[in-house]
């Protein structure tokens, strides 16, 4: 992830909420260790959590000092990581600076109290949370860190990030089961808004015996149609090869039921090295890396 890129476009005074992200230096001692097991779903007894080291124990000080900082900060969850912060961070009216200056002051902080420099990388990551938008989800994700990084540890071959792939003359990477590119039952799903209701139940009926019986999905899943069929197929236990538009961050992983599903070895995520541009023609080549992983 770049630490530098911000959004020209916003002020970074003004009434937000953030999701910001705060990664350590790699000279640095880790913040915490994973404790807990992957089999043991978040929120019960035994789960996976981040027991912190005495520099994590430091951070931890430095945010509850957050609203003296600024009285316009508000901090609405936290969760250390060994080598990241995350932090959901409401900024309840218009400050004196930008942001930018209040996250140096943490960071500062936490420089004092372990006596130690450059414990953080330089900057941080930043996604702005549009008005209106539900915060459950978010709460979600950064709560379920832990369980995600147990996961990814005892699962790494369902976690692979490959970027040297060559589908349809397209320079693509790769991140989930490597293993579903060899599957010999690969179909595309695409439905075209000329198909009959004729033409797509037979169609789906051929491609939810594929995804029942071993075989591997392939699609952008971008419209009504294709987003039912991969529910249903999910249902039935099906694997999928996902077609994206743009290319994956440095530290970017799948959320949501697109992890669960990496989790268990039924998923690979496919996108382009370079992002597509928006409208038809990204939808059109996306098809055709799908079509062109089923022909592999």
């Amino acid at each position: 992830m770049s630490s530098n890129y911000r959004a020209r476009w916003h002020d970074y005074r003004s009434r937000c909420i953030y999701h910001i992200t705060l990664m350590k230096s790699p000279e640095m001692p880790p913040f915490g260790r994973l404790a807990g097991s992957s089999a043991i779903r978040p929120g019960q007894p035994g789960a996976p959590y981040i027991a912190c080291t005495e520099l994590g124990e430091a951070v931890k000080i430095a945010l509850r000092q957050i609203s003296a900082i600024h009285p316009a900060l508000r901090l609405y969850q936290y969760a250390i990581m060994p080598d990241h912060i995350h932090l959901l961070l409401c900024v309840e009216h218009e400050m004196d600076e930008i942001l930018g200056r209040k996250i140096a002051i943490i960071k500062s902080i936490v420089n004092n109290l372990t006596g130690m420099t450059a414990i953080f990388e330089h900057g941080f990551n930043d996604q702005i949370l549009k008005p209106g938008r539900n915060l459950d989800t978010i709460y979600t994700y950064i709560r379920e860190n832990p369980y995600r990084l147990a996961v990814r540890r005892d699962n790494p071959s369902f976690f692979e990030r490959r970027s040297n792939l060559t589908i349809d003359g397209t320079a693509c990477s790769a991140y989930g089961n490597m293993q579903l590119l060899d599957n010999p039952f690969k179909e595309q799903v695409v439905v075209h808004r000329a198909d009959s209701d004729t033409a797509f139940a037979a169609n789906r009926d051929a491609w939810l015996h594929t995804a029942a019986n071993g075989g591997v999905l392939a699609s952008p899943f971008i419209s009504k149609r294709e987003k039912q069929i991969r529910l249903e197929a999910e249902a039935l236990g099906g694997r999928f090869i996902l077609v994206t538009d743009r290319p994956f961050a440095d530290r970017e992983k799948p959320a949501g039921r697109d992890f669960g599903l990496c989790a268990c070895g039924r998923m690979l995520i496919i996108a382009p090295t370079e992002a597509l541009p928006f409208g038809r023609s990204a939808c059109l080549k996306m098809n055709a890396i799908a079509r062109g992983v089923c022909l592999r």
